[in-house]
């Protein structure tokens, strides 16, 4: 049963890879139409995508009283992104990645701050109903301000009754003309969701049935589960020299994860930390790789494949630590 449920992992596993490629072709054409930008579009509509399957998960686990196995499945994603996705894909599909620096001074610092607000809010051991709205407020923050320049060139001179009107009619894409790379961009997406959805499960099974405690069933077997679709698009993105899309993906995830899904579970059902000595092993870990990554893109502009590599070492030890 294992087995079977082990090929079923595999068989969607295909099919988020194929899915993924699908998504990335239709965000080129509407990143040309819309002219929004491809590393905005990666950032809000791909981190939101491929972070529904941590965000179904944890809806379902804060319904059955179970918050910890959704803190897991984030804090373990979020270690996965940087060290697991950014390392197969720069170490696999290129030489070196270069980052545009004007990406380091703002959007990295936010991933952080991101990243980190669950961590601090747990200090006493718990995340409380009013964290989990600071967190989805922090989220708000971020994704409206994304757009805040579009937002304001739309609305400029426009009146408030009209607004939304505007909006659409500013966006070539609903313009009834050019509809088709939207309709693939959904199909894209929703093939990512479903697929990732039923990876989920048969993990979920898996790991029960081997008997790993449950914070630790989310922070390792989940998240590499829940991240395959980020290591799909990454790969994609970096075979096909967008190095944009591949940090968007990246950072836009880690936001979307550590505010938007653990912000709502929390909402749902407080979290009060059952495994500490394990949740201390993994934040730790996040802040290391997460400060070290910066280090690497921050001095040279760029990630070398060594360095990648050293990411997917560190991701190694960490399993290990936290089975040990």
């Amino acid at each position: 049963m294992i087995a079977l449920r082990l090929i079923i992992i595999f068989i969607f596993s295909f099919l988020l890879i194929k899915s993924s490629e699908l998504v990335i072709i239709s965000l080129k054409k509407i990143s040309a139409k819309t002219k929004t930008g491809v590393f905005a579009l990666s950032a809000i509509i791909m981190a939101i995508g491929t972070s529904l399957p941590e965000l179904f998960l944890g809806i379902t686990a804060a319904l059955d009283g179970s918050p910890n196995l959704s803190l897991g499945n984030v804090i373990g994603a979020n270690i996965a992104n940087i060290t697991l996705v950014a390392g197969i894909s720069a170490a696999v599909f290129a030489k070196s990645v270069h980052i545009r620096k004007d990406y380091l001074h703002k959007d990295v610092g936010i991933a952080l701050i991101a990243g980190i607000a669950p961590i601090i809010l747990i200090l006493d051991k718990s995340l409380s109903r009013v964290d989990g709205l600071v967190l989805l407020s922090v989220y708000g923050v971020y994704a409206t301000s994304i757009f805040k320049k579009r937002y304001a060139e739309i609305a400029k001179g426009s009146e408030v009754s009209d607004y939304f009107h505007k909006i659409l009619r500013s966006i070539p894409i609903f313009d009834g003309k050019n509809t088709k790379e939207l309709g693939r961009l959904f199909l894209g997406i929703a093939l990512l969701l479903f697929s990732g959805n039923i990876i989920v499960e048969n993990a979920e099974w898996v790991a029960h049935a081997t008997n790993i405690p449950i914070f630790l069933v989310g922070l390792i077997i989940l998240s590499i589960g829940t991240t395959l679709p980020e290591i799909a698009f990454s790969a994609k993105s970096l075979r096909d020299h967008e190095p944009s899309m591949f940090l968007g993906n990246l950072l836009g995830s880690i936001i979307a994860n550590s505010t938007f899904v653990i912000g709502l579970v929390a909402v749902i059902s407080p979290i009060k930390i059952q495994a500490f000595q394990d949740y201390t092993v993994a934040a730790s870990t996040f802040l290391l790789v997460f400060l070290l990554f910066w280090f690497f893109i921050k001095s040279k502009h760029r990630l070398d494949r060594w360095e990648a590599v050293l990411l997917l070492t560190l991701y190694i030890i960490f399993i290990l630590l936290e089975f040990m």
